[in-house]
């Protein structure tokens, strides 16, 4: 099953703050997690962070997911880390689709040149 970074929610009513945890896609919010990766508290002014910075590296370079409110407290902690992931995936995605469109080229070409024969 698929691993998730995501926030689990701690604290009273009206003064919540949150775990940044790592947990299978599947369980609940503030269920089962595998391991804890920092903490958020976004009541306090200015919001607090605080983040293993080599644990989230190490989760994300293993293929865990971030939900869009753990990737932007990332990208506040860590400067620029998230932006070189998002920028390298999306390279290799535009290589990959540059393959295939040359391989569908090259393939119907070589089909007309064969009917041509």
């Amino acid at each position: 099953m698929a691993v998730t970074l995501r926030l689990a929610r701690y604290g009273v009513r009206a003064n919540a703050f949150y775990r940044i945890v790592v947990s299978q896609k599947g369980s609940k919010r503030d269920g089962k997690f595998l391991e804890v990766l920092g903490t958020y508290a976004p009541k306090v002014n200015p919001p607090q962070i605080s983040i293993k910075e080599d644990r989230v590296k190490s989760w994300i370079e293993n293929g865990a997911q971030t939900t869009s409110l753990v990737r932007s407290i990332i990208k506040k902690s860590i400067p620029g880390y998230m932006e070189g992931k998002e920028a390298s995936r999306l390279a290799k995605v535009q290589k990959a689709r540059k393959a295939r469109k040359a391989r569908a080229k090259g393939g119907a070409g070589a089909k007309s040149a064969k009917a041509k024969k």
